[in-house]
């Protein structure tokens, strides 16, 4: 039986946001958006795809710089308008070239940088 990204809750643009998490770790990485055809491009190949918004094309992850994300597994949310992306992340995830987008703390006395980029 084929996945049918039909059922998903898409937005108004229709995208939704996708969640990479390293499968082994566990870290919480990246967050970035999917269309229907980034869903089932990703199955079909087992390398995560997004959907940029900015560029208005398909983003391969690691495509050009080489820090790519395999697919372990996708799951989806209980609303069913967010997926989590169980990867295999090589080098890091982050544009910043840290290991996760996630390397800012946020309290009420301001920010911490957690991670510096790798070399």
């Amino acid at each position: 039986m084929t996945f049918d990204p039909s059922t998903l809750t898409f937005n108004a643009d229709g995208l939704l946001p996708c969640i990479a998490q390293d499968a082994a770790s566990g870290e919480v990485l990246m967050m970035a958006w999917m269309n229907a055809e980034a869903v089932m491009q990703t199955l079909a190949t087992g390398r995560v795809t997004y959907w940029s918004r900015s560029r208005q094309a398909f983003w391969i992850k690691g495509e050009t710089s080489g820090h790519t994300q395999a697919l372990i597994e996708l799951r989806v949310d209980c609303d069913r308008d967010c997926l989590l992306a169980l990867v295999d992340q090589t080098g890091p995830a982050c544009h910043t070239n840290r290991r996760s987008c996630f390397f800012t703390k946020v309290e009420t006395t301001g920010e911490t940088e957690l991670s510096k980029p790798m070399l």
